[in-house]
C-alpha cells in the first residue's frame, strides 16, 4: 500500500453565506467519502478541515536574512487549499478512483516521498 495526499482546494466564497443545515450536509458528504474509502480496501490515515487563507501566516526563508513572517497566503488564487486527506491505497489507480468520490471542487493527489534511510533519493 502506498500513501497519497489529497490536497482539496475549493472558492472560499460559500464560507459566507453557508447556513447550519448547508454545514451538516456537507459533513455527511465527507463521512459517506470516508466509507467509501474503507469499503474500497484503502484507509484514511489523517485529515483536516483548515481555515480559511486569510487567517494564514507565511513564513519565508531568506538567504543570508531572517525569516520573514507575513500574514496572510503567500499566493493569491481563486481556489484555497481547504483541507487534506492522508490517503493509504493499493496504487495511484485507486487513489485516483477514491479521489473522484472525495466531495471538493478540486482534488490534487500526490503520493507521499518515502524519506527513510532506505529509500533511493527523488528522480
Amino acid at each position: 500500500m502506498a500513501q497519497y495526499m489529497f490536497l482539496l482546494f475549493d472558492s472560499e466564497e460559500w464560507y459566507d453565506n453557508i447556513t447550519a443545515e448547508e454545514w451538516q450536509s456537507t459533513m455527511k458528504l465527507h463521512n459517506a467519502f470516508a466509507e467509501a474509502v474503507e469499503a474500497a480496501g484503502a484507509s484514511i490515515l489523517g485529515g483536516a478541515a483548515l481555515e480559511r487563507s486569510g487567517t494564514a501566516s507565511t513564513v519565508k526563508q531568506r538567504e543570508g536574512a531572517e525569516p520573514l513572517v507575513t500574514d496572510g497566503p503567500f499566493i493569491e488564487t481563486k481556489e484555497a487549499l481547504g483541507g487534506f486527506y492522508l490517503i493509504e491505497a493499493r496504487d495511484l489507480d485507486q487513489a485516483l478512483e477514491l479521489a473522484k468520490q472525495c466531495p471538493s471542487g478540486n482534488v490534487e493527489v500526490r503520493p507521499v516521498m518515502d524519506t527513510s534511510a532506505e529509500a533511493a533519493p527523488p528522480a
